[in-house]
């Protein structure tokens, strides 16, 4: 079975990855020269690392996040490397009047706005579900509804701009897996609203691309943090995953999976055996090391 799965597992990727982006890539950092972009979750992480590449391509930045020393050193390293300018403004998405703060903020300092990166995440934890319903509405409320809100703010500058909107979700959006329930309950969450937002897109003649981006596992710190103990998987470079999140977005894809081989294998799996992906998935944990 394993040497079958070594086997499968690749060439599930490949099959996927080409119906997804058969097209040729012409990608150019020109295309974000000059461009207005609001990230959030950017003090750290993978927001952090598409701030750097963002501000190398020249790009008009607004950075948001929690903490507002680390947000401080952010803007000064992309002024740094380029950014045609750089702000930041800090604060927690558990406010709900936060959201609208933001892009406000890029309102008056721009006049509009021509991508939305969507990064931030709650914290929670890596474990059985134990029943905090209360948790649950906390987590929607910085995961999902802060998105929904942002979105709504900037829809007006963005339907000007034909911009994009780019939304950072997980494999934890697409298929079940253990030990994160409230997390994987926000990231379907998104993937149903703004799936169902791009359609309305459409109908309305409404050009504003949304992109999906359905990572794997990821060397961030906060990650490695959490869950580097229970899964045997290697994490792939945050650094990349940023820059296949930019030029995702640049180029008004319907969805990046990245790694590419690996989460296209699995949504692939999801749809012609979804029982043995779920004994796929288990097996890759090490329940052993998760404490009740």
């Amino acid at each position: 079975m394993g040497v079958l799965l070594k086997i499968f597992i690749p060439l599930l990727g490949l099959a996927l990855a080409f119906y997804f982006y058969s097209a040729p890539e012409n990608f150019s950092e020109e295309m974000l020269r000059g461009k207005r972009v609001i990230v959030t979750g950017a003090s750290s992480g993978i927001g952090e690392q598409m701030a750097y590449h963002l501000a190398r391509m020249e790009a008009h930045l607004l950075l948001t996040a929690r903490t507002e020393a680390k947000l401080q050193k952010v803007v000064e390293q992309c002024l740094k490397l380029g950014a045609a300018s750089a702000h930041y403004v800090s604060g927690s998405m558990e406010d709900t009047m936060f959201p609208e703060v933001v892009v406000k903020e890029a309102e008056n300092t721009w006049g509009g706005l021509d991508m939305l990166i969507l990064n931030h995440i709650g914290y929670t934890y890596f474990n059985y579900f134990n029943g905090d319903v209360g948790h649950i509405r906390k987590l929607l409320e910085i995961n999902f509804l802060s998105y929904v809100a942002m979105t709504t703010s900037a829809l007006p500058m963005l339907k000007e701009s034909e911009g994009s909107i780019v939304v950072v979700s997980s494999m934890a959006g697409k298929t079940s897996a253990p030990f994160s329930a409230p997390y994987s309950a926000t990231k379907f969450a998104l993937d149903g609203f703004f799936s169902s937002l791009r359609q309305e897109f459409i109908i309305d003649k409404v050009n504003i691309s949304v992109t999906l981006c359905i990572l794997g596992y990821i060397d961030t710190e906060n990650a490695v943090r959490v869950v580097s103990h229970a899964i045997r998987d290697t994490p792939a470079p945050k650094e990349e995953c940023a820059l296949e999140i930019i030029k995702s977005g640049a180029l008004r894809r319907r969805e990046l999976h990245y790694p590419s081989q690996a989460v296209g294998s699995l949504l692939l799996l999801r749809g012609i055996a979804p029982d043995f992906l779920d004994s796929l998935i288990r097996s890759n944990y090490k329940v052993e090391n998760i404490r009740r």
